[in-house]
Formats: C-alpha cells, sequence, structure tokens
C-alpha cells in the first residue's frame, strides 16, 4: 500500500516570489487499485509523482510503503517503475534492450530479460522493432516502448505522466485494458497523471484533483 501524507512543496520561479505547488496532499492507493491525477498546467501533477519516486523533495510531509516512512530512501532503492512523457529511452540501446533494462539491473541473465522483452513488447504490438534503434521510431511507437519497460518488472508502485499522450484513440481504448489487466494481475499501486478526463475515469478507481 503507497500512503501519502500531508505533502506540502514550495516552488520559486527564475523571476518571482515563492508559492505553494502542493499543499497538505494525502491519499493512499491499495495493491490493484488506480488514482488518477488531474489538474491544469503548474498544478503540481508531475511534481508529485517526482516526490513520489524520490526523485525530488518535499517540504513537509512523508511517503509510506507498507506503513514504512520511504521519505528519505534513494529512487533506485524504491523499485518503483516511473515513466514521464518524454520516455527518457536510452538512445545507445535498441528496443529489446531498453525493455530490458530493469531486469537486467535486478541481475536477471541477459538472456532470459530478452525474452521477457520480447514477449512484453508482442503484448503492445512491437515485436518487430525489437532490434530496431529508438531513433527510428515515432513518437507512439516510443511511447509503447516505454509503456512496457515501465511493466515489464512489475513494480508494486507505478508511476505514470500522461502514458498515452502521443498514442492514437483506437490504441489508447486497447492499452486501457492491457493496464487494466496488468495492474489487477500483478497487484501494483497507481498514480496515473492525466489531463484528460475521460481517460481519468476510465482508468481510476479514484481522481485526486490539484488546483495550481
Amino acid at each position: 500500500m503507497l500512503e501519502l501524507r500531508n505533502i506540502y512543496k514550495t516552488w520559486q520561479p527564475r523571476r518571482g516570489e515563492l508559492r505553494q505547488l502542493l499543499s497538505n496532499i494525502s491519499l493512499t492507493v491499495q495493491p490493484g487499485q488506480t488514482v488518477a491525477i488531474l489538474g491544469p498546467s503548474g498544478s503540481g501533477k508531475s511534481t508529485l509523482l517526482k516526490i513520489v519516486a524520490g526523485l525530488e523533495s518535499l517540504d513537509a510531509g512523508a511517503v509510506l510503503l507498507d506503513g514504512t516512512d520511504i521519505t528519505l530512501l534513494a529512487p533506485e532503492r524504491r523499485h518503483f517503475a516511473l515513466m514521464f512523457q518524454d520516455f527518457a529511452l536510452f538512445p545507445h540501446l535498441n528496443v529489446q534492450d531498453n525493455v530490458a533494462f530493469g531486469l537486467v539491473e535486478q541481475r536477471v541473465p541477459r538472456l532470459e530479460a530478452r525474452a521477457q522483452s520480447r514477449a512484453m513488447l508482442e503484448r503492445f504490438g512491437m515485436q518487430a522493432f525489437a532490434t530496431s534503434r529508438v531513433e527510428q521510431l515515432s513518437g507512439g511507437e516510443q511511447q509503447r516502448v516505454a509503456l512496457a519497460r515501465a511493466l515489464i518488472t512489475r513494480p508494486r508502485v507505478l508511476l505514470l505522466d500522461e502514458p498515452f499522450s502521443a498514442l492514437d484513440a483506437q490504441l489508447r481504448v486497447q492499452l486501457r485494458e492491457e493496464f487494466r489487466s496488468h495492474i489487477a494481475q500483478h497487484q501494483m499501486a497507481v498514480l496515473w497523471v492525466t489531463h484528460d478526463e475521460a481517460e481519468a475515469h476510465a482508468m481510476g478507481d479514484l481522481e485526486l484533483r490539484l488546483n495550481p
């Protein structure tokens, strides 16, 4: 179970006064549950994900996993999966090795990691691109690779920032079903940032709306 307790975060623009970005944010995400986070640009949605991932500090509050305070735990020790809008794929690795990367980091033998990677790519309709370089892919194809990489390690907590933004409507609907199945099967706690009200209603068991 992921729990956020009274999260506060201030922010200061380059030329501007200090302002409150996140104020008293509290929520609980059970295993297998998805919380959709809505709000306009500048409301702190992506910042909240970074705080949960351990990539950004908070001013007050706590992040807990199964009742243990992990606020100060290093990101790599949390074993959460995080996907941002820029995908952050590795240009020096081909598609299958991008997807397999997290498994290799977990000391899964490389041949087994690649086999699991190809199976995951097939679920996303990307098996034909396994040996392609990521720069050869379209934006939508890169997004599917990033989604496959986020899911393959079966993280306890999955953090997604606009995960379907580069995909067409038909593929969005298809992947919603895929994600529902995967989240339920592996009992992941999910924070899903989106500006799309329909997507939030379709994917979120609960919704958190942030205001600037």
